[in-house]
């Protein structure tokens, strides 16, 4: 990064005491701050979006671990609480856009930090393709005239597969349009559908609870015919590992957030939290409602099945119509994050098009140019649907694995910066309150958020024929995963040899006035 000397800077005034704190680190305010603690949170929320994940791979992890798996959701949980809980102190100390990137650039050093934010972008736009993959799981439940493409809304389905990408391309044209409009709708958007998600979260929890045909003794049962309890939890716990990311959204958003160093910490917290709950709320309560463990159709048409089944269809595709918003904003939310992390690097002259990536309009606060790459590229990617009904696990995986990898490239070097006794732990925030800090247990809990967070990349990578390709489609299925974080990795290097770099700082704590 080439340093901005206050000569630089824009003359006009900051539009907010917290403007300022970009100066330390070498950047000057041009993303709007209009951000408060809830639209933080929602940021957060919504790319975790519970509705829009639990709906989207409930069916796989019952179809593989059977009720049992269950009880990977809180284990796949607490080892994210501690991975967030290090994040929650690195955005208290590095209240920038682009946060994975940033924050494993100045914990370790700017090659390093160009992986993790490479590796974490391409990865973001695999979610965001992902996510809109997720309204075939409930739009053709809610009206069959949804189904635009055959007559199989089954996702596995060669007509289920095309039609998702028909509805997964339409939702990308409208997040994309949203995301260069103005922050302020932005977070409008975000905020209402948040919303709208934890209500509806609360109710199809209530409904499902109060429509119970079982007791949750069940869930210490395994799919029928199955005898491998630990390969039934490993395939299972695909489904939670895929809903709790994104929780560090509320670090890609400081620089639009009022009070960044107090508020992302905590919303990164609670947004995890809150959505860790009523996931698996949701979890349980579609297991002890289903109709039938054993008559096949919750290990393909999933929580959608077993709303418009139990609680009747109205109730249930009004249901399902909230499920439909979620899913909308988690894709527009996700999309964010991906936009901020073209925009931290491309700033810092990382990619290619950088002057383009990096340009903000000043009426709307918005880098436009990013939202319209990641749109493409993301669209791009659900034309894999047409080839086989498999890229639709294959996809989501692959971003699964991708984030989790950039997530360790993070916590791997904090830990080494404890061990050294380097890591600053004190300083103070915008209301001059300590800083968030985990103490005397930063280096346990980092330790564990390493190896955790290191064993679920294996888990997920591993290319289990059985699980990537269950129909032979081609061997490239049952090694899509490694073969795309191969193909990332492998561009990436040869962008370094060609072009070079321009870095930023390896740590710029020292001229930041929290510490």
């Amino acid at each position: 990064m080439t340093s901005i000397s206050p000569a630089d800077l824009r003359p006009d005034p900051p539009r907010s005491p917290d403007d300022t704190s970009l100066t330390a680190f070498g950047y000057r305010q041009e993303l709007h701050r209009s951000l408060g603690r809830y639209a933080s949170f929602a940021a957060g929320f919504s790319f975790i979006s519970v509705l829009t994940t639990v709906f989207q791979f409930f069916a796989f992890g019952f179809a593989f671990g059977g009720p049992v798996f269950f009880w990977t959701w809180p284990a796949v949980l607490l080892g994210q609480l501690l991975v967030a809980a290090c994040f929650a102190e690195l955005a208290a100390r590095y209240p920038i856009s682009g946060a994975i990137y940033q924050w494993s650039s100045r914990l370790s050093n700017a090659t390093f930090g160009w992986f993790a934010g490479w590796i974490m972008v391409i990865g973001q736009i695999v979610v965001v393709a992902a996510a809109a993959l997720a309204l075939q799981m409930v739009m053709p439940a809610i009206w069959s005239g949804f189904q635009l493409v055959g007559g199989d809304p089954a996702p596995t389905s060669a007509t289920g597969a095309a039609n998702a990408a028909v509805l997964g391309v339409v939702l990308l044209v409208l997040t994309t349009l949203v995301n260069v409009l103005d922050n302020r709708v932005l977070s409008l958007v975000n905020r209402v559908g948040v919303t709208a998600e934890i209500i509806g979260a609360i109710l199809i929890v209530v409904l499902l609870l109060t429509h119970a045909e079982r007791s949750p003794g069940i869930t210490f049962h395994t799919a029928e015919g199955s005898t491998d309890l630990l390969g039934a939890l490993l395939v299972g716990s695909f489904m939670a590992a895929y809903v709790m990311i994104g929780f560090d959204s509320a670090g890609e958003m400081s620089e639009e957030t009022h009070h960044p160093r107090r508020t992302a910490p905590r919303t990164i917290l609670t947004a995890l939290g809150a959505a860790g709950l009523l996931g698996g709320l949701i979890v349980l309560g579609g297991l002890l409602a289903a109709p039938s463990l054993t008559d096949g159709r919750l290990a393909v048409d999933g929580l959608s099945y077993v709303l418009t089944s139990s609680l009747g269809d109205g109730v249930g595709r009004l249901l399902l119509a909230d499920v439909v918003v979620a899913i909308a904003v988690a894709t527009l939310a996700i999309q964010t994050s991906a936009c901020r992390m073209l925009f931290s690097m491309a700033r810092d002259g990382q990619l290619p098009f950088s002057a383009r990536l990096a340009r903000v309009n000043p009426r709307t606060g918005m880098p436009g140019a990013p939202a319209v790459v990641v749109g493409a590229l993301a669209g791009a990617l659900l034309l894999l649907n047409f080839v086989s009904p498999d890229a639709f696990l294959a996809i989501g995986t692959t971003c699964i694995v991708m984030l989790y990898l950039a997530y360790a490239m993070v916590t791997g070097p904090l830990l080494v910066r404890r061990l050294k006794g380097t890591f600053p732990g004190g300083g103070t925030d915008e209301t001059g309150r300590p800083l968030f800090s985990l103490g005397r247990w930063g280096v346990p809990v980092n330790a564990l958020a390493l190896a955790y967070g290191l064993f679920m990349t294996i888990n997920l990578a591993w290319p289990r024929a059985e699980v990537y390709d269950p129909s032979g489609s081609g061997w490239w299925f049952q090694w899509f995963t490694l073969l795309f974080l191969l193909v990332t990795v492998g561009v990436g290097v040869l962008y370094r040899m060609t072009r070079g770099s321009r870095v930023p700082a390896a740590d710029p704590a020292a001229t930041d006035p929290a510490h």
